[in-house]
């Protein structure tokens, strides 16, 4: 019989999280994804830094840049991290933008129109869901996840990008944690998420073959 994970000791004391890690972390600005301390301070080191030998690797899913703060998930489970980065992935990430001038009205129905193109990229952006907050701010919500793509797709469209944070990943969200911060998520939201995963936004509406992003209407499932 199979020992419980959670009856297991090393020097008499239980092994940190038998059953996996899956944290949600605040990061803040000026910390890389990577575990290449030679990019500057990564991510890691605002972990407990045993979880640095465990086996499988602890690794964040998909990454924010240097400049961007947010919600960055953290795990061990090889499996939820390959399933929530596949293209076929539709987990809506949303991030709140400050651009260098006055957002375009025009901007909600080009980003939702699923035709914008970004440099070196031969498919357009899925649609994504603009909320304009004030002149210069906002939230746009993903389904994907490119590389640099919020400020690429703000760039495209002749926008600089001065401040940019991850504010929810699927259920999830930063509520109560400030920056440097973790928590562990609760059992059942690694399987919420795997689940929002195949499933297509209920923001996300074609008219007649072209995506539309009604104002009323959220995925009830991350409200």
């Amino acid at each position: 019989m199979a020992a419980d994970p959670a009856s297991v000791t090393v020097d008499e004391q239980p092994i940190d999280r038998p059953h996996g890690i899956f944290v949600a972390l605040h990061k803040p600005a000026g910390y890389v994804c990577t575990r290449d301390s030679g990019e500057g301070q990564t991510i890691f080191d605002l972990l407990p830094g045993w979880w640095r030998a465990r086996k499988p690797l602890v690794t964040s899913v998909g990454r924010l840049d240097k400049e961007t703060t947010g919600i960055i998930l953290v795990t061990d489970r090889g499996d939820v991290v390959h399933r929530l980065t596949s293209p076929r992935s539709t987990v809506e990430k949303v991030y709140e933008v400050t651009v260098d001038r006055p957002l375009d009205a025009a901007l909600t129905a080009r980003f939702a129109a699923g035709t914008l193109l970004l440099d070196g990229e031969k498919s357009p952006c899925l649609p994504a869901r603009l909320d304009r907050l004030s002149d210069t701010c906002c939230t746009v919500t993903l389904t994907e996840g490119r590389y640099h793509q919020v400020r690429r797709m703000f760039g495209a469209a002749g926008y600089l990008v001065t401040a940019l944070h991850r504010s929810r990943f699927g259920a999830y969200t930063l509520e109560g944690l400030a920056p440097g911060e973790y928590r562990d998520v609760p059992a059942d939201v690694p399987v919420l998420l795997l689940e929002a995963a195949v499933c297509r936004p209920a923001w996300l509406v074609e008219v007649e073959g072209v995506a539309i992003v009604p104002d009323s209407t959220r995925h009830p499932a991350f409200l």
